[in-house]
């Protein structure tokens, strides 16, 4: 598992971000405090606070399947 900090703070942004990585066979997890949320979940993602950086979980990944994602979501990374 990999964590990276990501900001995703328009609403155009959530869409994209979603687009990428639903593209890939990985689960994600959005991690915003005591709540753990599907990050595929583009109404998951609105429920979240969208002005505050979040933590994203990255599960089950190969080296460069790790790196392909890692440049996919590059820009929402903090």
């Amino acid at each position: 598992m990999k964590q990276v900090k990501i900001l995703i703070n328009t609403i155009d942004k959530v869409e994209r971000f979603v687009d990428i990585i639903s593209k890939f066979d990985n689960n994600f997890d959005m991690v915003c405090g005591k709540y753990v949320i599907d990050a595929k979940s583009i109404l998951g993602l609105f429920c979240l606070d969208i002005r505050e950086p979040h933590t994203l979980q990255i599960y089950e990944s190969t080296e460069d399947n790790m790196n392909s994602v890692l440049d996919a979501i590059q820009p929402f990374i903090v």
